[in-house]
Parts: structure tokens; sequence; C-alpha cells
């Protein structure tokens, strides 16, 4: 059986797609959403993807400030796992038709070992990677995003209480891959892609 017979692709209430990611995606933060899918096996939602407001104004900016309102960026994607190969891929690609904006941004952490296998196999072009510096806490011997510790605990002072000083430190930022794609015709393509800001480059690798 293939994808297209396995599963359905629906949108789904906003409110709904933020809280399966949350409960499954490993930030489990909140995310921006304007459009939120859901990957259907029967009745099951196996899988969800958000697309949402950028908030960084380098990714907004990335086609200049003209071009703001035609971006949107992939702010969760969450697929269960043991699905069959290219399923991710399968659902970005034909969620990406049901939306009405022309560059879509997505970041993959390699903190967490991502370096957006996934965005690769969907045809998106790699751009590097964002830009930050500073630090970021840290628990040792536990891979909670820091995203998360803040969520959850809210100061320092309650991240030290609850992990113990001694467990608590602070890394430097890992930078995040950027990708995009350009949802729109070659000719309109051609425009963008001559206003992008940033170069494109080869695609890493996992462990390069």
């Amino acid at each position: 059986m293939g994808l297209k017979e396995k599963y359905k692709i629906k949108l789904i209430d906003k409110k709904l797609a933020n809280k399966i990611q949350i409960e499954n995606h490993y930030l489990h933060t909140r995310a921006s959403c304007i459009y939120g899918f859901g990957l259907f096996e029967d009745e099951e939602i196996i899988g969800v993807i958000l697309y949402g407001n950028p908030t960084a104004p380098t990714t907004l900016d990335i086609c200049g400030k003209d071009e703001r309102k035609s971006v949107i960026e992939i702010t969760r994607l969450w697929i269960k796992d043991d699905t069959p190969k290219n399923t991710e891929s399968y659902f970005i690609g034909n969620t990406i038709k049901l939306i009405d904006k022309e560059i879509i941004i997505a970041f993959a952490d390699p903190e967490f070992e991502h370096v957006g296998t996934v965005y690769q196999a969907s045809n998106f072009i790699y751009t590097g990677r964002s830009k930050r510096g500073g630090r970021v806490i840290a628990i040792k011997g536990n891979k909670i995003h820091n995203k998360t510790l803040w969520k959850q605990y809210k100061t320092a002072k309650r991240i030290r209480e609850v992990f113990g000083d001694e467990n608590v430190y602070y890394k430097p930022y890992i930078t995040k891959l950027r990708y995009v794609y350009f949802n729109c015709s070659k000719k309109r393509k051609k425009e963008l892609l001559s206003k992008m800001i940033y170069k494109i480059e080869p695609y890493p690798k996992p462990n390069g």
C-alpha cells in the first residue's frame, strides 16, 4: 500500500495541532500556528505539521522587507515513530500545496542530531546556519532543550533548585540549519532567488 492510500492529510484546528505537538515533539512548547495539518491513519492522527509566523527579523527578511508577507515558517513537525520511509517528506510536500505563502522557511536543530534530511528530501534549498551567539542553560546528562527548561521552570534559580546546582551549566548556543522552499512558479522563484539575502550552500551531511 502506497503512502497516498495509507494516509490522509487534513487541515485541523490550530489548538488541536498545538496540543498534539506539545505532547509529542521534543521541545514540548507551544508554537506559532497559522495552518495546522494532521496526518491521519484511518481516524487516528499520527502526525502534525504547523506553519506559523517567523519570529526572527532575519527570517522574515530573507528576500527583503517587501516580501515579508510572503514568508511562513514550519514551526513544528512531528510524526509517530515507525512510519514508512519518506512519510515526512510526503507530509511536507502535500501540505505545502495547501498553503498560500510563497516562501517557506524551516530549521533543523543539530543539537538533537538533525541536519534537515527531511527538508533535503523535500527539495528545500540550504542557506547556511542561523546567526546567533551567546550561551544557553543546560543540564548535565540530560537533553532537555533550553526552551523547554525556561518554559517549565521560568528562572535559572528554579532550574538549579530542581536539578541541583552541580548539574546546571551554560554552553555555547548551537546555531540551526536554515532551509528554504519557494512555493511558486519558476518565474517567481527566479525573482525571489535574486532577492534572497543568503547564498545557496551544499546540503550538510549527518556527522559532517
